[in-house]
């Protein structure tokens, strides 16, 4: 069947989002609704957000526009509103109370414009002891017993980067909270407040652990379960040449083939016998040092062992698979994953390069009307404005 592309760039073409700078998570969530064909209009301070990476290497600002507003400055404020009065999202990430203490929170925003989305990233959430805190991911994934759960049970939990909480409990969910609102605005007219608290979200992901958890079938204690390295056929593995293979033979026909292209069918009852598990991992450990990475990938290509060679981040874009797929795409000189997920009438790409701070002022201040944004950008010293490596 051949499906007809529509106009555009993404199923979010027509979308205008505004996104107050910030580090981490906020930006993210802009990328990913950027990534799926929103106009995305970063609101960049003076002198740029703390922590920031490179600006001409941060791409999590690809596929955005930016614009440079001091919302100290007596007419900030009123700038954001104006772009506010003309989006259907907002987004910020900061704590709970600055964005009302600088004129640009959710009552301005509303009064300005009824419908519109406003998304707040925060770690804690907007209420609760913790609310005014400062923190970070490794601390957020801490409390709600998700870091708990990962490592050997004799090591400290492992910082995991901060995928889980940042991006996992945080983006991905202030991103499904904006575009359930987003459609109930568009069907009652009514805008609202998404509070996306990485605490929430992190806790929510283990939704089926619970679950396994209050049913007997997962002990609360790490290395001692299924999916946590417990179970010897689920697990890492490392190679003759301090390579490491993943190794997830759950079901009895993946299992079966596994250990038997290992050579080691004496274990083949094994699989439900948890008494036999520790002597397993061991003669498992063992076979796996007796060669290479690329060996052992070789080996068990074609098959459904479920067993994967684990690959650094400069070494993934070369997978055969993953080059055949385009998951990650070089735009601008930089290898990056490409948007995802992938869509059959509204496809999405890499557009344009990290935006530079107040780069697209005079552009944003046309297309959206808003001419004080110009006079904004005279006012403005080429000084303030962040160069490239502060």
């Amino acid at each position: 069947m051949t499906t007809a592309h529509t106009s555009g760039h993404g199923p979010l073409a027509g979308v205008r989002v505004v996104e107050l700078a910030g580090i981490g998570p906020g930006p993210f969530a802009a990328m990913l609704l950027a990534d799926l064909g929103a106009d995305v209009v970063r609101v960049d301070r003076p002198g740029g957000p703390p922590l920031a990476v490179d600006p001409a290497h941060d791409v999590t600002n690809r596929n955005k526009r930016s614009v440079v507003v001091d919302l100290k400055a007596p007419d900030g404020p009123a700038r954001v509103l104006d772009l506010a009065a003309r989006a259907d999202v907002l987004i910020e990430g900061n704590r709970p109370g600055v964005a009302e203490r600088l004129g640009v929170g959710p009552e301005d925003c509303h009064a300005r414009n009824p419908r519109l989305v406003y998304g707040r990233m925060t770690g804690w959430g907007q209420d609760g002891p913790l609310a005014h805190r400062a923190g970070h991911d490794i601390a957020y994934i801490a409390l709600t017993g998700t870091l708990g759960m990962i490592g050997a049970p004799d090591t400290p939990p492992p910082a995991p980067a901060n995928l889980l909480g940042d991006y996992a409990g945080g983006s991905l969910y202030l991103v499904v909270g904006i575009l359930a609102a987003l459609h109930h605005a568009r069907v009652s007219g009514t805008g609202q407040v998404v509070d996306a608290a990485i605490v929430d979200g992190t806790a929510h992901l283990s939704t089926m652990i619970h679950g396994m958890l209050a049913g007997g079938g997962w002990q609360d204690r790490r290395a001692a379960n299924l999916l946590d390295g417990g179970c010897p056929y689920y697990g890492t593995y490392e190679t003759a040449d301090g390579g490491y293979m993943a190794v997830g033979a759950l079901e009895p026909r993946f299992y079966d083939e596994f250990t038997g292209l290992l050579g080691l069918g004496d274990f083949r009852d094994a699989r439900k016998d948890r008494t036999r598990w520790g002597e397993l991992h061991e003669a498992v450990a063992a076979r796996f040092r007796t060669r290479t990475r690329d060996e052992w990938t070789a080996l068990f290509d074609g098959t459904d062992a479920c067993v994967a060679p684990v690959l650094s981040l400069r070494e993934a874009p070369h997978h055969p698979h993953l080059a055949a797929r385009g998951t990650f795409t070089d735009h601008g000189g930089i290898t990056q994953p490409a948007p995802a997920p992938r869509f059959s009438a509204t496809p999405t790409a890499v557009r344009s390069g990290p935006a530079r701070p107040g780069a697209d002022t005079a552009r944003v201040a046309r297309d959206w009307d808003v001419p004080g944004l110009v006079d904004d950008l005279v006012k403005t010293s080429v000084n303030d404005l962040p160069r490239q490596g502060d």
